[in-house]
Formats: C-alpha cells, structure tokens, sequence
C-alpha cells in the first residue's frame, strides 16, 4: 500500500482518503460487535480509536519514510539525479492560479511540526537524522 510513497506529496484529501482506508481495514481485523439485542453491527471511530489509540497510522509512516528519504537525498553527491532535481529551480513561466504544493515543500512543514529547524545540516549525520523520523513515527510527532 505505501510502495513509493516517499515520493508523494499528500494533500488533505489524499491523507482523508487513506485514514479512510486505514478505519475500513481496521474494522475487517477487529470484526463487528454484538449488541445487547443480539443485533451486530459496524465499530465506531472512536471504539477503533479506543481499541488501537490514534488510528493514523498510514499517514504518519508515510510522512516519517518521506522525512528518511530526504535525508538520504541530502547526503548524496551533487552529480546523482535525484539530488540534482532536489536542488532544481525550473525556469519559465507558470501557470495561471495557485500553484501546487511541490514535494520538499510539503516535507519541510511536517519537519517545521515536529519543530526541528537546520535540517539541511543535520541530515548530514544519519543518527540524529534517524531519530528525527523515529520521532516522526510517534502519534505526538506527525
């Protein structure tokens, strides 16, 4: 489910769209519940929430495996392609209207949440970069 998805800039809905999922699988595990009645039905949000703590799970992975994958960007030599286009200010005209948000820029806010600041220097040492994405991983972090 997240193959590639260090290369994904999530907007909100995308990240709806995979909570979404995420609650639809979680309630096959765990399965329906039996009422007083006899009667069965689905589990709630808030009994998925109560049984596994905060149910976003997916969304914080996939933002903690975009934060590792940038610091592995950073630390390669300048002449390899994906540092090149990292580092790449396209030139020409844009589109008219909002622009989209581009990948680093939504990495950089999620790193901006976690409230670490010199990222470019710290990626250099992959231990401390590696906590970082830990951290990133906690239901306090992302």
């Amino acid at each position: 489910m997240t193959y590639g998805s260090e290369a994904w800039t999530l907007t909100t809905r995308d990240e709806q769209h995979l909570r979404i999922f995420e609650r639809k699988i979680l309630r096959k595990i765990f399965g329906p519940v039996q009422e007083k009645d006899g009667s069965w039905r689905i589990r709630m949000n808030h009994e998925l929430n109560e049984l596994i703590g905060n149910a976003d799970i997916v969304v914080r992975f996939i933002k903690s495996r975009r934060i590792a994958w940038l610091g592995h960007v950073m630390r390669m030599g300048e002449k390899r392609i994906p540092k090149r286009v990292l580092e790449w200010k396209p030139t020409g005209r844009r589109i008219r209207g909002r622009p989209r948000k581009r990948w680093v820029e939504d990495i950089e806010e999620g790193i901006q949440a976690l409230g670490i600041r010199g990222c470019r220097k710290l990626s250099k040492e992959r231990t401390k970069w590696r906590r970082i994405t830990e951290k990133a991983k906690t239901p306090s972090g992302l």
